[in-house]
């Protein structure tokens, strides 16, 4: 996909400012029902966000450990990717409260966490893992289910954005690093098949970083150092985009009571220059989407 592309046949909307946070590293945004709030993270800062539409409510919580995501848990309360592993959590009008850890402490090697995740509509976790320092190519696509935490895919630089298409029969993954959204198929029983190029994005078009389907199968992407998202047919074409006062977008989800606004949180690293970096931003869609699948915890291999 060429630059001239983007730039002929890319439709333009507004972004407007949600809440000014000020993230250092905004990400993992993600629609509650259960609390009709927007729940998002700041990896940097080790902080959990919240923010209710319907009387603009705001709430910051700090962790005893940076949080790279959380996603609801089917029963009630949350599943939450910590940097030392995934952890069951509880969050009220006392703050999260992390549980029953799923993943032994030792389970990632040294020097890498945790960074994007999504759920399937089977309630199967997906979650990416990294090098922190960014220099070596060693990161893997995961899957947790009743079967347990399995290596699905490896060789990333940084992994970005599980997204899944509407029917559940493909998985979209990003190494963001080199620029690339991956897809896969998605069988029934969690297996992927048929490993592909989706997209590939140009050296001055910007980084693909988390990422979510809507209605019609068109999939979204925040463009890290591309200042938009941009949503893309399920063929992989260029639909529209959508430009944003900062050049830092890091994800983005379907919310609100009709889950039709997109929200977009974004970074404040390496933008000083930038008033509105870290803000969390909505934009009105035509298409709405989904809320997060719930996780099905597996049984047996807590810690």
């Amino acid at each position: 996909m060429s630059k001239d592309a983007l730039s002929t046949n890319a439709m333009s909307d507004a972004a407007s400012v949600v809440w000014e946070v000020g993230a250092t590293l905004g990400e993992g945004p993600i629609w509650s029902s259960a609390l009709a709030a927007l729940l998002f993270v700041d990896i940097r800062k080790a902080q959990l966000h919240t923010w209710r539409p319907h009387d603009d409510h705001r709430q910051s919580w700090t962790l005893d450990e940076a949080c790279c995501w959380v996603l609801p848990r089917a029963g009630g309360g949350y599943v939450a990717g910590l940097t030392t592993g995934i952890v069951e959590l509880t969050l009220d009008e006392h703050g999260p409260r992390p549980g029953k850890r799923l993943t032994p402490i030792e389970w990632l090697p040294d020097g890498d966490r945790l960074n994007d995740a999504g759920s399937d509509d089977r309630g199967r976790l997906w979650f990416g893992s990294m090098d922190n320092d960014e220099v070596h190519s060693k990161g893997y696509l995961y899957r947790l289910d009743g079967r347990g935490v399995v290596e699905m895919d490896s060789e990333y630089h940084v992994t970005n954005g599980p997204a899944f298409s509407p029917d559940g029969g493909t998985l979209y993954h990003n190494d963001s690093a080199r620029q690339v959204v991956l897809a896969f198929d998605l069988d029934a029983d969690g297996n992927l098949s048929n490993r592909r190029e989706h997209i590939r994005f140009g050296a001055d078009e910007g980084y693909p970083d988390g990422m979510t389907c809507d209605r019609d199968g068109g999939l979204w992407v925040a463009l890290w150092d591309g200042g938009r998202v941009a949503r893309f047919h399920p063929d992989g074409r260029l639909d529209r985009e959508v430009t944003l006062p900062v050049s830092r977008p890091t994800s983005c989800t379907f919310g609100g009571d009709a889950l039709d606004r997109l929200f977009v949180t974004s970074a404040a690293t390496g933008c000083d220059d930038e008033p509105l970096a870290g803000a969390l931003f909505e934009i009105a869609t035509p298409v709405g989407g989904f809320a997060a699948s719930e996780v099905e915890l597996p049984t047996g291999n807590a810690t």
